[in-house]
């Protein structure tokens, strides 16, 4: 059983510019924010316009909305160190709740016939939520990796070349993991990995 305990992350007040850095990036990029971005760009990519915008609003809705507002509650309600739960063993409740979040914006996706690029995307960040879920029951992935580095290639398969650059965003989460020593290398690793894996699902399903 992994024993891994990150610290508390330090203050914006008492952090180091470096520290102060990371910090950002990790509260910008967390995985719910993402999600919503990738979410809205495919959505637009998928129709062109307005339309797809919406099908991105709706499904973020399920899979970004809802996930982040039972961590916050959790949070509230002291059950959670903070929103980016830092305990290995708090995690699996919000993620199995986020789970059921995610299985039904799936079927109403389905049922309201929405672009396939959105079914599609929403259907790998199942696999990959389940995935993680997984892992997390013994071992403390990197859920900022795993949905940075998804993110990043799913967007390249989506627009192509022009958003390669998303992957110096992905490195960079993975950097800001490591300065705040929320996670080992080897933990962001296998979080990168395991978003490509994602990447992979979405590829074969759209």
């Amino acid at each position: 059983m992994n024993t891994f305990s990150p610290p508390a992350p330090p203050s914006y007040t008492e952090a180091t510019p470096r520290e102060r850095t990371a910090r950002l990036l990790t509260d910008t990029c967390a995985p719910a924010n993402l999600v919503v971005v990738v979410l809205l760009l495919v959505g637009w990519h998928s129709t062109n316009g307005f339309a797809g915008l919406g099908w991105g609003l709706f499904a973020a809705l399920f899979c970004g909305v809802v996930p982040m507002g039972i961590v916050l509650f959790g949070v509230k309600r002291g059950g959670l160190t903070d929103k980016h739960i830092r305990v290995r063993k708090q995690r699996v409740v919000p993620m199995t709740a986020s789970l059921a979040s995610v299985v039904t914006g799936i079927v109403l996706l389905r049922v309201l016939h929405a672009p396939k690029d959105i079914a599609a995307l929403v259907v790998a960040m199942l696999v990959g939520l389940v995935s993680a879920l997984a892992v997390t029951v013994w071992w403390q992935i990197s859920i900022h990796n795993a949905v940075g580095g998804g993110t990043a290639m799913i967007l390249i398969l989506a627009f192509g070349p022009i958003a390669v650059p998303a992957l110096l965003v992905a490195a960079a989460i993975g950097w800001s993991r490591l300065v705040l020593k929320a996670h080992t290398l080897a933990q962001v690793l296998a979080g990168t990995a395991l978003g490509g894996v994602s990447a992979l699902v979405f590829t074969l399903t759209r």
